[in-house]
């Protein structure tokens, strides 16, 4: 499978992201002759437990997250980022989990917008927005190198592109960058070949992020 880094937008302080950064964001992959290739869309929800007696509440995950893919749409995945685990499943889990009334929705996310292809490589860039909702949380992007499915055999080539894609949104004088986080995958059981595993903790890694930005940017404003 394609090596894949999950990148956000961190707004520089005082500003947030918003519509006309993503406009701005897609005119530049254009402008580097990316080539548009569809629509994308993934989700990330947050669950939590449906308990009869709450003095049970300790003994489950507070950090319960499940994503789905736009490249695996017949599997869930689950991630627990505090005992670090990361576990694939079929998508039916999810008429399982609603039949057994255990776990419910809290909030849900989604991320979507256009992907294009650029030479050996893959972007897509998207707004982070709830669901049911048009207010905009955040921005990502995927970048994905399809010759390679090693992350040490990928990572100079990934490094030099994400250089130049800086140095071109630079140009453009946006109110921040794009930021990439890279888990540590071993924690999670993860190796160097690289699966959607390894994509969902990085979709967990992301989210957080995003909402530490949206709770920073409140703060100043309050």
């Amino acid at each position: 499978m394609p090596i894949k880094w999950v990148l956000h937008w961190q707004p520089n302080a005082g500003t947030t992201a918003s519509g006309q950064i993503v406009n701005e964001v897609t005119q530049c992959v254009e402008g580097m002759n990316g080539v548009k290739d569809g629509r994308w869309k993934a989700t990330l929800t947050f669950y939590k437990p449906m308990l009869r007696d709450q003095a049970l509440l300790a003994e489950f995950p507070r950090d319960f997250l499940g994503i789905s893919l736009p490249e695996q749409p017949n599997k869930y995945y689950f991630i627990i980022r505090g005992q670090r685990l990361v576990l694939e499943a079929d998508s039916t889990i999810l008429t399982i989990m609603d039949k057994l009334q255990s776990y419910k929705s809290r909030v849900s996310l989604n991320f979507e917008g256009f992907q294009y292809q650029l030479g050996d490589f893959q972007l897509r860039v998207g707004k982070v927005s709830p669901t049911h909702s048009e207010t905009l949380r955040g921005i990502v992007m995927e970048v994905e190198y399809l010759p390679i499915s090693s992350m040490e055999k990928s990572r100079q080539m990934m490094e030099d592109f994400l250089e130049i894609w800086q140095d071109a949104v630079s140009k453009r004088s946006l109110p921040g960058h794009f930021m990439h986080i890279e888990p540590n995958f071993a924690d999670f059981g993860l190796g160097d070949q690289y699966t959607s595993q390894h994509t969902a903790v990085q979709y967990a890694i992301v989210v957080a992020q995003v909402i530490a930005t949206v709770q920073a940017g409140q703060a100043v404003r309050n």
